[in-house]
């Protein structure tokens, strides 16, 4: 199983400086995660196409993404927007279980396979609008959200973050799109924005 190249990791530390994000980073198999035309592009700093319109996240947004969630290890940890599953699969390595929702079913049953492949055993993936999240498996220690919501982040998933747990995700408001932290206090969310990014859009059913 080839190992990220130094050059993707040295690009990384200059943003990112959790340890544990990093080695998961280097630990997860991109590869495996991409359509196999593009797998000499796998380990590029860039996004690349997966089918469905949809796209498997840049390795750095997806390290600041878990990196800003203060992971401990104890989470259980809801993923909206599971794509290629890369994102699910390198929270796993973070994390005690991730539970995946996509609303395109084949993106799925294929997230499945790379996952499988990948020898990632703790993500359970669901087909479902991930703008309501999964309230069954609540509340969550962490919700990561790949996908833009429109104005703000979604109700469901505020409610369904545990006191004290993290959620990250890109919010869009006109033409700008920033990535948002939110702390799920007694008194609500506090949110925080952060950097520019560029995400497809939350879809909702």
């Amino acid at each position: 199983m080839p190992a990220a190249p130094d050059s993707l990791m040295r690009a990384l530390r200059r943003h990112v400086s959790d340890e544990r994000v990093l080695a998961a980073i280097a630990d997860v198999p991109r590869d495996r995660f991409v359509p196999p035309e593009l797998r000499e592009e796998a380990w590029e700093n860039i996004p690349l196409p997966i089918g469905a319109g949809q796209t498997i996240s840049q390795p750095l947004v997806v390290a600041r993404m878990c990196e800003v969630l203060e992971l401990t290890g104890e989470e259980t940890v809801l993923d909206v927007g599971t794509g290629s599953g890369y994102h699910a699969a390198v929270l796993a390595r973070l994390v005690r279980q991730v539970h995946s929702i996509e609303v395109h079913a084949e993106l799925s049953r294929q997230a499945g396979e790379n996952l499988r492949r990948a020898g990632v055993e703790n993500v359970s993936l669901t087909v479902g609008d991930g703008s309501r999240g999964l309230a069954e498996h609540a509340p969550y220690g962490a919700i990561n959200v790949a996908a833009a919501a429109g104005g703000a982040i979604p109700r469901a998933l505020g409610e369904q973050l545990a006191v004290g747990g993290r959620l990250v995700a890109p919010v869009e408001s006109g033409d700008d799109q920033r990535l948002v932290v939110a702390l799920r206090t007694d008194r609500g969310l506090a949110v925080t924005d952060l950097e520019r990014v560029r995400f497809v859009p939350l879809v909702s059913r």
